[in-house]
């Protein structure tokens, strides 16, 4: 792997990332949230697995790259508007994480199997696919679950909550296990699993 070039690929995708108009607050400091959000998931997914292939730890810091341009109320309200929308945002940053990684002089096998990973395909049978989800549900769990909570009503929150953990491998389960969850997050996860 060569890490000059790793780290050529994570500095413009940070400072793609870095444009985002949207904030959140990290150790009392307004951060742009997909660069934030973009970081959590790298460390999420090396956590998992330290020995990342080069392809999982580009897909895991392009994810969500550049995800406020294509806003959620671009596509009508409901399921069927929501799943449409994450189509869209999937093929779009697949889109624009090649044009990164080609501009960072990565060949195309490489760049094809980044999109690979950001448009989740072969879930079910793909290793590298299974850990950028736990990832994904681990930062969702870890930073973003008690905003949701305070948002939406329980039995919807219920509902994600069983959604999410069905996602996860035994391994991403277990990783969960290790979050410091707030009190009323755990009452939650307890009441949706049990």
């Amino acid at each position: 792997m060569n890490d000059a070039m790793l780290q050529d690929a994570y500095r413009r995708f940070d400072a793609a990332n870095s444009e985002d108009p949207n904030s959140i607050e990290v150790d009392g400091k307004p951060q742009p949230k997909e660069l934030i959000f973009a970081k959590r998931l790298s460390a999420a997914v090396l956590a998992l697995d330290p020995d990342a292939s080069l392809a999982l730890r580009l897909a895991a810091r392009c994810q969500h790259i550049r995800r406020w341009q294509t806003p959620r109320s671009t596509q009508p309200m409901g399921r069927a508007g929501y799943l449409k929308w994450r189509t869209l945002l999937k093929k779009f940053h697949a889109e624009t994480s090649a044009e990164i990684l080609k501009a960072a002089g990565y060949d195309a096998e490489l760049i094809e199997r980044v999109q690979d990973l950001n448009l989740k395909k072969n879930l079910s049978t793909d290793k590298d696919c299974q850990t950028l989800e736990d990832g994904l549900c681990l930062v969702f769990l870890e930073y973003q679950f008690d905003a949701l909570i305070a948002e939406t009503e329980e039995e919807k929150l219920l509902g994600i909550v069983r959604k999410t953990w069905a996602k996860m491998s035994p391994r991403g389960q277990q990783a969960a296990g290790d979050i410091a969850f707030s009190e009323l997050g755990t009452r939650i996860l307890e009441k949706a699993l049990s």
